[in-house]
């Protein structure tokens, strides 16, 4: 919620200026100073919404104030592609599109006021302390922090930042779709990705000046650094490869699934986990909590059965005639998204973990929350006799892919994670394929969790069907195809 001030209120905004712009600090807890004076402008804006919320504007003990959460950053938790805003984020002067369904607003974390301040387009000077607004009528990001701060007691600060600056994402996906459109242009991925690092490699210190402000301001609020969480999320891959599998695929463009294949391959495999891997290192940096959302959206991209994300978007109403903003809601979140970010939120509050992963692994939206990064839990699967690793032919993960034997060479399809309670074994190009024994075969297939994509990984190297232990999987030669025969300790039914 955006506390709006009515006209009573900010009567007893002005009076409490005019009385000197008294702000009392919280009760300092640990040894904590109280908050700091607001600027004048600032101060009436929280004396008007202290107001709504109590009933007088005075800064309250900290002990006595309602528990609050709040959201910064970007269009990708502020709503964006849900389709229901606020007024007036949606137009015409005002474009940020923040969403009553919004994931802060969802979460089980308890809390009595929930604060979105993120906004559509926002990059990290819209929320640095010495950056600009967005809009006339939009504050600084970490201004609207420092009224939240010092009317409620903050019990944890989301930050999804990093896409709107040096790596200009919305813009590489326009121009992506573009190529598709105009199909004498091409895929748009062997444009950028030799760049992409790079802009990665920039954005990362401005994402960690960014945390160290939201640290700075709250610490001018009279918050110790221990005292709330500070969440900084890495983005979902809003598509991927696979769209065909799905048995309802409406085509490209009624699903709004616009773009050459091989752009969204190299968006799911290499351009979302690059990123990843940036905020990860910016939240080990700067001491936040790290929520790795990039595998979260696996099996619900654009054109995919539930998918969580809006396609290709285009309103003719709003604004009209038509503009850039006409299409600004697609390849977001849709309701289901930030429904699956407010699951994942509110178990990591529940974890006290300070980094962990979320997916959905049997593809049926019930979020899961592992202790630390996607990127320290796959690894290759090397066979004893051939010394070659299990693969997947290049990017490919269309259901029924069949696995082989391939030189190692630490690549992402060779990549493989098993999770410890279903006992599915998921290739690290997607988290909606997993091994699946079909027969003799070994293919990976879209994972439900049935019990052909159970498998048990012994002390002895061994994988075996958890229902068939009388089989192991066996590479009888450096690049075969991988097979299930009756079980005989030999090397080539061994991997590590």
């Amino acid at each position: 919620m955006r506390p709006q001030a009515r006209a009573a209120a900010l009567l007893l905004a002005a009076f409490s200026l005019l009385a000197g712009l008294l702000a009392l600090g919280p009760t300092p807890a640990s040894g904590s100073p109280g908050p700091a004076p607001l600027p004048a402008g600032l101060e009436a804006i929280r004396a008007a919404e202290a107001a709504e919320l109590y009933g007088d504007p005075a800064v309250r003990p900290l002990a006595d104030r309602r528990t609050g959460i709040i959201s910064l950053g970007d269009s990708e938790i502020s709503g964006e592609g849900i389709g229901t805003y606020e007024p007036p984020t949606d137009g015409p002067d005002n474009w940020c599109h923040r969403s009553p369904d919004a994931a802060i607003h969802r979460t089980g974390i308890p809390a009595e006021v929930t604060y979105n301040a993120a906004c559509s387009g926002a990059a990290t000077r819209n929320i640095l302390r010495d950056g600009a607004p967005q809009y006339a009528d939009e504050l600084l990001q970490s201004d609207r922090l420092a009224i939240a701060a010092r009317n409620t007691r903050l019990d944890t600060v989301l930050l999804v930042v990093g896409a709107n600056d040096d790596l200009q994402f919305s813009s590489v996906m326009t121009d992506c779709v573009l190529g598709w459109f105009l199909f004498w242009e091409g895929p748009c991925a062997g444009d950028y990705a030799p760049g992409w690092q790079a802009r990665v490699d920039a954005l990362r210190p401005r994402v960690e000046a960014t945390v160290g402000d939201v640290r700075a301001v709250m610490r001018e609020a009279g918050y110790a650094d221990g005292s709330y969480n500070l969440v900084l999320m890495s983005y979902p891959s809003p598509i991927g490869p696979d769209f065909r599998d799905n048995p309802r695929f409406p085509g490209q463009l009624a699903g709004g699934c616009t773009g050459h294949t091989s752009d969204a391959a190299w968006g799911r495999n290499a351009a979302v986990p690059a990123f990843q891997e940036g905020i990860r290192d910016a939240a080990r940096n700067t001491g936040a909590t790290y929520l790795d959302a990039s595998r979260l959206f696996h099996g619900h991209e654009v054109c995919m059965e539930d998918t969580w994300v809006a396609g290709l978007t285009v309103d003719l109403l709003n604004p009209f005639p038509p503009d850039s903003n006409s299409v600004r809601q697609s390849f977001h979140p849709n309701y289901r998204g930030h429904t699956a970010f407010a699951a994942c939120l509110t178990r990591l509050d529940a974890s006290g973990l300070s980094e962990a992963s979320c997916a959905d692994p049997t593809g049926t939206g019930a979020i899961r929350l592992y202790p630390g990064a996607w990127d320290d839990s796959f690894a290759p699967l090397r066979n004893a006799a051939t010394g070659t690793c299990l693969a997947l032919p290049g990017d490919a993960t269309r259901d029924g892919t069949a696995v082989s034997g391939a030189r190692c060479d630490e690549r992402r399809n060779q990549g493989w994670w098993r999770e410890p309670r279903l006992g599915t074994v998921y290739t690290e190009l997607t988290h909606d394929r997993c091994l699946t024994a079909s027969g003799e075969a070994v293919t990976v297939a879209n994972c439900t969790g049935r019990a052909s994509q159970r498998f048990t990984l012994t002390t002895a190297g061994t994988l075996t069907p958890t229902a068939d232990p009388g089989r192991c999987a066996t590479l009888a030669s450096p690049a075969a195809p991988l097979t299930l025969r009756p079980c005989d300790g030999s090397p080539r039914q061994r991997f590590s």
